[in-house]
């Protein structure tokens, strides 16, 4: 689908010079002399490599067609994380690297949303909130309301975030998938 270059965003995902980029930083600059253009910088999601690039402002991208299929989180091993069709039984594997850190996020059974361009998964769409256990936190001290009022915690998967301190070890709390961050204990 065609675009015109100021409706680049960050997060879209363009074909350009036969790959596939992700808009990492966009900002449309309009000099006092000569027309007005977007200056883009991706990251090639095959490659990983960086590209900075200039598109007038009357110029045409090609914005990539994906198509958005649910799952269900199955396991995980070494290398991939498998995923189930709710629908057909099918089950995918996909490697961790396109995951990352918020494969830890992942248990048994959750809905996710992966994105598919050519029939190759390229991304991971979990739920902007996933219910923790809280494995270990520090004892909040009396009186330290003056100073910032979040401690460390390590949750039962191994990620560490930030959390009020009335939260104690053992606490169920929910996290916010998009920003690693607490929002509130259940």
């Amino acid at each position: 689908m065609k675009i015109n270059a100021g409706e680049i965003r960050i997060g879209m995902l363009l074909e350009y010079k036969n790959d596939l980029w992700q808009v990492l930083k966009t900002q449309h600059v309009k000099p006092g002399k000569g027309g007005a253009f977007a200056q883009v910088e991706m990251k090639s999601v095959s490659k990983n490599t960086k590209l900075n690039e200039r598109f007038r402002s009357s110029e045409n991208v090609e914005k990539a067609s994906l198509e958005e299929v649910s799952y269900n989180f199955l396991y995980k091993d070494e290398i991939n994380y498998f995923f189930m069709d709710p629908k057909t039984f099918e089950q995918i594997e996909i490697k961790k690297d396109i995951i990352g850190e918020k494969g830890k996020l992942l248990t048994e059974n959750l809905r996710v949303s992966i994105s598919f361009y050519n029939e190759l998964p390229i991304a991971v769409d979990l739920p902007n909130q996933v219910t923790c256990k809280i494995e270990t936190t520090d004892v909040a001290l009396k009186g330290q309301t003056v100073s910032s009022s979040y401690k460390p915690a390590v949750l039962s998967n191994g990620l560490n975030i930030q959390v009020p301190p009335f939260i104690e070890s053992g606490d169920e709390v929910m996290v916010d998938t998009r920003n690693l961050e607490y929002i509130k204990k259940i």
